[in-house]
């Protein structure tokens, strides 16, 4: 099954995470089918900390793909902002 995650990158103490659609056996940092946007936690004030495709998103959800809780939280923060 496909699973829309987030990827951790980043280094110790400073996480960057990929929006990426994965199949679920694979690790979670590990192979990925495409990479669908990002999310920066510790972005500075000013700069963007989180960016999603949504056409891509929408794609992988058409095809039969589950979001984790964190993302469809994310989207949701996202989609908030895009409307305000």
């Amino acid at each position: 099954m496909v699973v829309i995650r987030l990827a951790r990158g980043g280094s110790k103490k400073r996480p960057f995470y990929s929006l990426v659609a994965a199949d679920s056996r694979n690790r979670r940092d590990g192979r990925f089918i495409e990479r669908i946007g990002f999310y920066n936690p510790v972005a500075p004030a000013g700069s963007e900390g989180l960016r999603i495709a949504m056409d891509r998103l929408t794609y992988w959800k058409s095809v039969g793909a589950q979001c984790s809780s964190t993302v469809d939280r994310l989207v949701g923060e996202y989609n908030a902002k895009q409307a305000a």
